[in-house]
């Protein structure tokens, strides 16, 4: 077979054409794909940051927020229960947090940035079920000992009001301390720590 008479820019042409005509096919093609393997925006916003205005929390109130799923509390902790948390170390399993997981600004005897606000998130370590907030001093489902704190109805394990776990519970570790920062006096943001600038 010869190639005479044959155009060749005809055929570069119409080669090229064709190239240009698959990639932007392909294109096209793929964008779907490749768009539906970035997280949704509700996925996005299920792990975001949090901002909880806490103004208007009473002394020995609770309020609970959700983050990532999970459910986290935000407690008014009064002088009396600070008070009572300095008394209740000898009965605790990790009462200076060294086993637990809490950013490094919580990691103190309150477990908190500001003694008077407790901040964790409200799962039992254990299997993860969300223990009740029991504030009440010597219930009688739950003995003379009980100085207030979180009790899990799932398999016993008991916190003090710094989400300190007790000893011979099967939970294994404190109650976990989200990363969390004051962006006011009464604004907290959970899901963010503080960035300290390096000098």
């Amino acid at each position: 077979m010869t190639n005479e008479g044959v155009d060749k820019s005809k055929r570069q042409f119409l080669t090229t054409a064709l190239t240009v005509v698959g990639a932007v096919g392909t294109g096209y093609l793929a964008v779907p794909f490749l768009s539906q393997m970035q997280p949704s925006a509700k996925a996005m916003a299920a792990g975001a940051p949090v901002e909880v205005d806490i103004s208007k929390i009473e002394p020995g109130q609770l309020i609970r927020v959700a983050w990532r799923g999970k459910p986290v509390w935000i407690l008014s902790r009064t002088p009396e229960v600070l008070a009572n948390l300095e008394t209740d170390t000898a009965k605790l399993a990790d009462p200076n947090s060294q086993e637990s997981e809490q950013p490094e600004n919580s990691q103190n005897s309150v477990r908190s940035i500001k003694p008077e606000i407790f901040v964790a998130v409200g799962l039992c370590t254990h299997l993860g079920c969300s223990p009740t907030f029991r504030p009440e001093i010597a219930p009688a489902d739950l003995g003379q000992d009980w100085k207030g704190g979180f009790f899990c109805p799932c398999h016993g394990s008991g916190f003090d009001l710094a989400g300190r776990v007790y000893r011979g519970v099967p939970a294994p570790t404190n109650l976990v301390i989200p990363p969390y920062r004051y962006i006011t006096d009464t604004l907290i943001i959970v899901g963010e720590e503080i960035v300290e600038a390096v000098a």
